[in-house]
Parts: C-alpha cells; sequence; structure tokens
C-alpha cells in the first residue's frame, strides 16, 4: 500500500509543479490554492511512507515520478521542446524508478 501511497505521491508532485507554473509567479488565487492543495497531499503522503520505505528510495521515486511527469506535461501542455535525446533519458529516467520499486526494499 506504501508504494500505492508514494506513486500517489509523485503524481501529486506533477500536479503541483503543473498548478506552479499556471500560477504566474503565484499571481493568479486558484492555481496558486490548487498548488497548496496538491504539495501538501504530495509532501505529506511522502512523509507517510517514509515510515516503511528507506529515505533514499523514496525521495529517488517520488523525484523521479515527479520529474517524468512534470516533463511529459511539458511536453503535451506547455510545446517544451522535444528530442530524440530528452526522450531517451525521460525513458532512462522512468527505468530507473521502476528499478528502484524492484530493488529498493521497502
Amino acid at each position: 500500500m506504501d508504494w500505492v501511497l508514494l506513486i500517489m505521491s509523485g503524481l501529486f508532485e506533477v500536479a503541483f509543479t503543473t498548478l506552479m507554473k499556471l500560477s504566474d509567479g503565484f499571481k493568479k488565487l486558484l492555481p496558486t490554492l490548487g498548488f497548496l492543495v496538491f504539495a501538501s497531499l504530495s509532501l505529506g503522503f511522502l512523509s507517510h511512507v517514509l515510515l516503511t520505505i528507506p529515505v533514499g528510495t523514496a525521495y529517488a521515486v517520488w523525484t523521479g515520478i515527479g520529474a517524468f511527469g512534470t516533463a511529459l506535461v511539458g511536453i503535451f501542455f506547455f510545446k517544451d521542446p522535444v528530442s530524440k535525446g530528452r526522450l531517451f533519458f525521460l525513458t532512462i529516467l522512468i527505468l530507473s524508478v521502476m528499478g528502484l520499486r524492484i530493488f529498493g526494499g521497502g
């Protein structure tokens, strides 16, 4: 169950970074409030899973999911650049997160 919460925490990280972008430097109220909600959920879930999953593994998975997901949001919604190299390293990133799930303990 804690791995499910960790994945959810990473997805909430994607949500809060996206809302941070949409908040225009925290000038827009609704995206700012959404950022606060999702950041709180993300960090709250991460804090909970640290009780059972090693901190290095949990943090690496959390940031990996967040980085991968946020990069995809950037590509699909904010027209961030796409290149073969970028896609290659995003693939390596998600494979690394999967490896940490398999070999990371907890």
